[in-house]
């Protein structure tokens, strides 16, 4: 096995791995945070991004979190053909029980808004629907699951959740894999920001949101310590 390199990321699942041997780590894989660009592959001189050097480079991150001591690594970069070459990369690498969290169904969305506000990695030129996918499509996303599934992923996740909760449905329904969905920043902003100007009730607002985004086995959400702490 090799060892894992000394980037931020890897320090800390290290260091989490060393305190709390027993908690799950999953980690992103992409560029977009790497990047000045802010777009999640490498890109050439005219602005066209590079699928497969991306994908080398993915490999390389996924191979060194693994190494680290991740559980699971999540590409979320859209790259085509990024499960197969990361799944026999950790193979050969020996990290056979290291899962892959697979983005099957990314879509190219505003609700990512606040989110990439806060870290200012939102995409300098153009924007990420050449890679991402187009939510009017509802079709694609069954092909791109079926396609992660052949390659080797163990969990299929749809993003946003509550914006595309006919897709997680349609999911759940065309694997027996585990379904997972992301909660969003932008979905997450709109429910605290109605709160703060009284019109809703929050508590009930955000059980009924991950209720009905519990059609998905796992939830990645923002609202996660508010909801345990609720339901105590």
């Amino acid at each position: 096995m090799q060892k894992y390199h000394g980037g931020l990321i890897q320090q800390t699942v290290k260091a989490i791995k060393q305190n709390i041997p027993e908690i799950i780590v999953i980690t992103d894989v992409a560029l977009d945070t790497f990047t000045s660009h802010g777009h999640d592959g490498l890109v050439d001189e005219s602005g066209q991004i590079l699928n497969d050097p991306t994908v080398e480079v993915l490999v390389k991150i996924a191979v060194s979190q693994a190494a680290a001591g991740a559980d699971m690594v999540a590409p979320s970069d859209m790259m085509d053909g990024r499960i197969s070459a990361i799944r026999q990369a950790l193979d050969a690498g020996g990290y056979i029980d290291t899962g892959i969290l697979a983005y099957s169904a990314k879509y190219a969305s505003a609700y990512y808004g606040p989110f990439r506000d806060a870290l200012d990695f939102a995409a300098k030129f153009g924007d990420k629907k050449t890679y991402q996918m187009d939510a009017a499509n509802a079709r694609e996303a069954l092909k791109e699951v079926a396609l992660d599934i052949a390659e080797g992923a163990d969990i299929m996740m749809v993003k946003p959740a509550l914006a595309d909760l006919d897709i997680i449905c349609q999911v759940r329904e065309a694997t027996n894999l585990p379904v997972a969905a992301y909660n969003v920043s932008g979905e997450y902003a709109m429910v605290k920001a109605a709160a703060q100007l009284g019109w809703i009730d929050e508590q009930r607002i955000i059980l009924k949101t991950l209720t009905s985004i519990k059609r998905a086995d796992l939830i990645l959400t923002y609202f996660a310590k508010e909801v345990a702490l609720m339901l105590q």
